[in-house]
């Protein structure tokens, strides 16, 4: 159903990505960008890594809701205010998709829609 596309023709994937995915299903969900708000709506101050779980788990709750989960992830968008803390939210994320190497765009970007916020993720999955 879901399977990484790999080719010597184009530059390998230097992270926890895929070049790309193929999935030949009809039941694709697309889920909006995600910020780190617990359930309640409270933002989760703190780190780069704290932030990034929550938005992870955010996602992986709709999913779950959808019949889907982080297994079925096709392709994220990830949006940082600052690069500099790329690493430490690709250690985050790659401990949270485990195996799963969705494909993946990761962006800087000036601001996020609201203050303290320094991350954001959307994603696109299957529902199996």
């Amino acid at each position: 159903m879901k399977s990484a596309v790999q080719t010597e023709n184009a530059p390998k994937a230097i992270g926890p990505y895929s070049q790309g995915i193929r999935v030949r299903t009809s039941e694709l969900l697309f889920l909006s960008g995600q910020i780190p708000l617990t359930p309640a709506g409270e933002l989760v101050a703190g780190d780069i890594e704290s932030q990034t779980e929550q938005v992870l788990k955010n996602i992986a709750s709709i999913l779950e809701a959808a019949g889907s989960s982080l297994n079925h992830v096709l392709r994220c968008g990830v949006f940082l205010t600052d690069i500099a803390e790329f690493p430490k939210m690709n250690a985050v994320y790659s401990r949270m998709f485990g195996e799963n190497r969705p494909a993946r765009t990761t962006v800087q970007v000036l601001t996020l829609p609201g203050p303290g916020l320094r991350v954001e993720i959307d994603a696109i999955a299957y529902i199996p």
